[in-house]
């Protein structure tokens, strides 16, 4: 049951967005940014599975899974590469630039000053550049808030795969600032 009254019909932080529009429009605008946006070397999927691990990390249930179901759609559909990230990022079937970068976020979502000098020349030597770099930490940071968001209100976070799956297509195809579908909440 969500700490403060907000709408049954969208699950997550969609339903803090509905109740706090004026705080919405920024946070959409960052997560479009940081996920969904053309980016110079880093795919909108693997930025989202960043943002996906993290969520885990935080045991966020409904960010895990949402940004997990985006990730997919945009890597080829691959359930399995996503039960790998989250299980273990270091044997996953991932590049060792994009391992590196998780070890990365993974240290942030702990805190700031666990990314160490040599947590950065690993990754530069796999071939991170330093935008790579930066943008993996200000992912991490911001799913750290976006997670404690979504659970320090107690939202609605359905426990329904398919439900995951249709979010995640369609904010994988449109992005982050076209409306959320409603949905029907769990009995």
């Amino acid at each position: 049951m969500p700490h403060i009254t907000l709408s049954n019909e969208f699950p997550g932080i969609r339903s803090l967005f509905i109740y706090r529009p004026k705080t919405a429009a920024p946070l959409n605008a960052l997560v479009q940014a940081m996920l969904h946006d053309p980016h110079p070397t880093l795919s909108a999927g693997e930025r989202e599975l960043i943002a996906a691990y993290v969520s885990r990390l935080n045991d966020c249930h409904y960010c895990s899974n949402i940004h997990g179901a985006i990730a997919r759609h945009q890597l080829g559909d691959d359930a399995a590469l996503m039960e790998q990230v989250f299980q273990n990022p270091e044997t996953a079937d991932i590049s060792s630039k994009l391992r590196a970068l998780l070890k990365i976020a993974a240290k942030v979502q702990k805190g700031g000053k666990n990314v160490t000098d040599e947590d950065v020349s690993l990754a530069r030597s796999e071939g991170a550049t330093d935008l790579e770099i930066h943008d993996t930490v200000l992912i991490a940071a911001a799913f750290c808030m976006y997670n404690r968001y979504v659970d320090g209100l107690a939202t609605w976070q359905p426990h329904d795969d398919e439900l995951y799956d249709k979010m995640g297509e369609q904010r994988a195809r449109e992005g982050y600032l076209t409306p959320p579908f409603k949905v029907k909440r769990e009995a």
